[in-house]
């Protein structure tokens, strides 16, 4: 079906629905390598015009990615809940919009109606929203997950530590963890990116994440980020895993070439899940994803990356996980060119994954030949702190020694919550204080005295407890 326009006394035409969505999206370097971005301004703007006069139905009848091709594009269409639908059924794209905005539309009504909403949908009302507007609604969603803590409660940051190293040192490791967690850091995951996918590597990482959080009784989760296929053989081998990874992306050809189907997925939750090993909540899956990724494996059906990345999210949806984080900045300067473009992305990422029920963070990150810079972060950093960001990053310094890219460091999480006003989970929170590592005003303040929690933990990071 095409879609027509006039406008300024130009009649512009966009052949089908993925034409019109990507003509439709702002300017980023992936659409503009994948041919697909709109070819000036005016056709943006027409774009955007023909798109807020679509009937949402249509994005549900006449999914980017064929039905009979794509099980991504199955698991929407099969599992859309018509019944949440219902009260946005007679919108336009431009009304919903409207509504997004209103003071109808507050965290109750939007989470009955994510179900209701595709990613398709999501995408299309995204590309009408300016920056202020993705954060005003993303910040009325509180989606909460739950495993040793609980997370993306309102007023509530939490934060990641990163603590990879290039060889997987023990001891390196262990320093960078001790340092997170001393910043009060660590209540989304301790979550190490293996050098390695060997499976007696990924265990040996793993018992020692078990033995620091079971020793110091941390109520937090472990994750070694290998691939999923590692992670069930190690489940089988007996290692202790909390929480199974995988990068996922918006169409089956882009998920097979990260070495995944849904049937996988499914397997790893199913798991993890047996495994029992959560003390206030069973929601065992970490997923990451990044716009970019489907064109990178030239999977991407000629459509633009920011609708493929929240298709992402359908796949996440299903899988009830207890963190998402897009990895906004890491694929590079083709696909995301500059700061402007990745600010972009990271507000559109995390308005699209709120709005379809997903428990979002984000890395806040960009390669080193990225026409940005660490003041582009701190933005992007705090626009996602107010739109009420699950969680973030934790990496040393902000620099990946092993992945090689910037993210944000344990400061940049403690200046996030003092900034808004924020607190950890509140379980480690807890922990936290019982440690000597909050203050009486909950700020971070070790204690390093002689009996103390947090003297011990360097003392653990030393070697010698």
């Amino acid at each position: 079906m095409a879609y027509r326009v006039d406008l300024g006394g130009t009649r512009h035409r966009f052949d089908d629905l993925p034409t019109l969505l990507a003509r439709a999206s702002p300017a980023r370097s992936g659409d503009r390598l994948a041919g697909v971005e709109a070819r000036s301004d005016e056709e943006r703007v027409a774009a955007r015009w023909a798109l807020a006069d679509l009937p949402l139905r249509e994005l549900l009848d006449a999914p980017v990615v064929p039905y009979e091709g794509d099980e991504v594009t199955r698991l929407i269409v099969d599992g859309h809940d018509a019944e949440a639908f219902a009260p946005v059924r007679s919108m336009c794209v431009g009304e919903l919009r409207d509504w997004l905005l209103s003071d109808e539309a507050d965290g109750p009504a939007l989470a009955a109606l994510a179900p209701g909403l595709t990613p398709e949908m999501a995408a299309a009302v995204s590309k009408l929203m300016r920056n202020q507007d993705l954060i005003a609604v993303a910040r009325k969603i509180r989606v909460v997950t739950a495993f040793r803590n609980t997370i993306g409660l309102a007023g509530r940051l939490s934060v990641r530590i990163q603590p990879n190293h290039p060889t997987d040192d023990l001891a390196g490791v262990s320093a960078s963890v001790v340092d997170g967690l001393l910043l009060g850091c660590g209540d989304a995951v301790i979550g190490i990116n293996p050098a390695t996918d060997r499976p007696t590597h990924t265990a040996e990482l793993l018992y020692a994440l078990d033995d620091l959080i079971a020793r110091y009784g941390i109520p937090t989760q472990s994750c070694v980020l290998a691939h999923l296929t590692t992670t069930l053989e190690v489940i089988e081998a007996g290692a202790p895993v909390d929480l199974v990874f995988q990068s996922i992306a918006g169409t089956e050809a882009a998920n097979r070439s990260f070495g995944i189907d849904l049937a996988l997925l499914e397997a790893g939750c199913d798991a993890a899940r047996a495994l029992g090993r959560g003390s206030v909540g069973e929601h065992v899956m970490y997923f990451e994803t990044g716009q970019g990724s489907a064109l990178s494996a030239g999977a991407h059906h000629g459509c633009d990356q920011q609708t493929l990345e929240a298709r992402a999210y359908a796949v996440a949806r299903r899988f009830e996980p207890l963190l998402v984080n897009t990895v906004v900045g890491f694929i590079g300067p083709e696909y995301l060119y500059d700061g402007k473009e990745i600010l972009r992305a990271g507000l559109e990422d995390h308005f699209c994954a709120k709005l379809l029920g997903v428990p979002m963070g984000c890395d806040v990150c960009y390669t080193n030949h990225t026409e940005a810079d660490q003041d582009d972060m701190d933005v992007l950093l705090t626009t996602l702190g107010v739109a009420g960001c699950n969680f973030v990053m934790g990496v040393p310094g902000a620099d990946d020694v092993m992945l090689h890219y910037q993210s944000t460091s344990y400061h940049d999480a403690l200046y996030l919550r003092a900034a808004l006003g924020l607190r950890p989970a509140p379980e480690f929170e807890a922990w936290l204080g019982e440690m000597g590592i909050l203050d009486d005003a909950g700020r971070v303040r070790p204690q390093l005295g002689a009996t103390d929690g947090a003297a011990r933990l360097l003392s653990a990071a030393a070697g010698r407890s």
